[in-house]
Parts: structure tokens; C-alpha cells; sequence
């Protein structure tokens, strides 16, 4: 993988900063979500994306995308909104679907996906650590699926995890992309949002059946969802991928669960038990030790 950071060298702190910011705003994301349950996902995905993209509209500038390839072309100007897509509508379904607090635990083990994808991309090969911690953040998610496996009516929960699952892909693949796009997407993020704001549109309208506006609680809710774990929060953490270093801010990700999880328990919105916090661990500790 070749380096893309600019010449302008930044002082750590700055990289750290940013990835913190992005991490508090993630960890709201779940609660600002359930607000919204009674709102068609794919509206709420729609109206989330198109305030992202106004939040993040005074970052636009002019980058020419036209010297990095057709392929590269395709991959920012297509790729990059399906994940962004994939990424927020499948989360919002999964957490409807399967309970809340423990499907963001399972959407937050991409950290680890993402330190393979770049361990895969730098190295040509998968060492073992990453697998080890792989294997340690994913046996915390598994344990969330045991209850559900093992007994009878589980199949809406199952579906829920397997598409926070499908969520964690996608931000993976987006953070990778981040990081070795021959371009900053920084400056592209409004138009990037745009895009998948209107596909997203256009998926509510032939998928959740007919268009009706919003209700105010769902224009409030994506507003802030908008503004902050999907418009500054996505701002702040491409900043701290392209100028600090992959492992130090992949793993300030990991505490997002976890925060996550302690704001629904908080709010009322989820119940602890003992698997939540043992799953937590679990994922963080394999992500540390992937990220090592």
C-alpha cells in the first residue's frame, strides 16, 4: 500500500483529537436512532444522508478525481456512496430488528475487519495476530447469537445481527478506501452524501411503498444524526486516517460499543446483562489485538 499522506506533517495529537470526536458522535448514533423506530429505515437513511451532506457542504472544494483512473473513478463516485448506503440503512434495520445495544456491538467490530483489510493490502497476507484478534472479537459477537440460536423465535434477531454485520463490512471497506484513495475524500464528502442521499431516496420510494413526508420527530432525528455520526464525525475520522497512524486511531474506535451500549442502558432503551459487557471485552480486546 502506498502511502497517501500529504506532505504537511501533523502533530499526533491532531490525528488522535479527530478520531475522538468522531468516536463521541458514533456512540451517539445508536440512541439518536431508536428515537426514530417508528420512521421506514430507508427514509430515515435518506433524510440522515442529506443533512450529512449540508453539515459537511463548507469542506467542499474542487479535487480533481479525473488523474486517478477510471477505476478509481468508479470506486469514489459509485462505490463509496453504496457503501455509505449499506453502511447506515443495514445498521438502522439491524438495530430494529435485533436489540439495540447488541447489535452496535456487532456493526463495531469492523475495527478489526479494517486492520485485515489493511494488513491484506500493505502486506499481501493476513499475520497472525490479526487473525488471533479476529478470532477474540468475533467470539464476543458470537456470544450475543447464542440465546438467539439456541432458542425458538429468534429468526428476526439473527436477521438484525447478520445485517449489523453487513454494517460493519461496509464502514470497514469505507475506512479502507479512505485511507488509500488516491484522492482526499474530505473535500468529496458533500457530493459523496448527495449521491447516496438521492439513491437512498430512490430506494425508500420502491422499497417502503408510497411517499409521505416526514414527521417532524424524523426530521429532527436525521437532522442530528446528519450533523454529527454521519457528517462531522465522518469529516473528523478520514482526517485522523490519513494523518495519524492506521493502529493508534483504529483502536480509539474500539471504546464506540461499548460507550454506545452504556448511553442505551442509560437511557432506558436497553437492558444489561452479563453477555453484553463480557462481549464487549471481548471485541476489544481482539481489536487491540489485531491492531498491534
Amino acid at each position: 500500500m502506498h502511502s497517501v499522506n500529504p506532505l504537511v506533517v501533523f502533530p499526533r495529537s491532531y490525528s488522535v483529537g479527530a478520531a475522538l470526536v468522531a468516536v463521541m458522535l458514533w456512540s451517539a448514533a445508536p440512541l439518536l436512532a431508536d428515537y426514530a423506530r417508528a420512521t421506514p429505515p430507508l427514509q430515515l437513511t435518506a433524510l440522515t444522508l442529506l443533512a450529512g451532506a449540508l453539515a459537511t457542504l463548507p469542506l467542499s472544494r474542487r479535487v480533481n478525481v479525473a488523474t486517478s483512473g477510471h477505476a478509481w473513478q468508479l470506486s469514489i463516485w459509485l462505490g463509496i456512496p453504496l457503501l455509505i448506503i449499506g453502511a447506515v440503512s443495514t445498521y438502522f434495520i439491524g438495530m430494529r430488528l435485533a436489540p439495540a445495544a447488541e447489535a452496535a456491538l456487532i456493526t463495531y467490530t469492523w475495527p478489526v475487519l479494517f486492520v485485515l483489510l489493511s494488513q491484506w493490502s500493505r502486506f499481501g497476507r493476513l499475520r497472525m495476530g490479526g487473525l488471533v484478534g479476529a478470532l477474540i472479537a468475533f467470539s464476543g459477537a458470537a456470544l450475543l447469537l447464542i440465546p438467539q440460536a439456541s432458542g425458538g423465535g429468534g429468526d428476526t434477531a439473527l436477521t438484525g445481527y447478520a445485517l449489523a454485520l453487513l454494517a460493519a463490512c461496509c464502514w470497514a471497506l469505507y475506512s479502507w478506501l479512505s485511507q488509500v484513495a488516491p484522492v482526499p475524500l474530505t473535500p468529496l464528502l458533500p457530493r459523496l452524501l448527495l449521491i447516496a442521499c438521492v439513491m437512498a431516496a430512490a430506494a425508500s420510494a420502491l422499497l417502503e411503498g408510497q411517499i409521505a413526508l416526514p414527521s417532524s420527530e424524523a426530521v429532527l432525528t436525521g437532522i442530528a444524526l446528519g450533523l454529527g455520526p454521519y457528517g462531522i464525525a465522518m469529516v473528523a475520522w478520514d482526517k485522523a486516517l490519513r494523518w495519524g497512524h492506521t493502529s493508534l486511531v483504529g483502536s480509539l474506535a474500539y471504546g464506540v460499543p461499548i460507550l454506545a451500549a452504556l448511553l442505551l442502558v442509560l437511557a432506558g432503551m436497553s437492558t444489561l446483562d452479563w453477555r453484553l459487557p463480557v462481549a464487549g471485552a471481548l471485541v476489544v480486546v481482539g481489536c487491540l489485538k489485531a491492531g498491534r
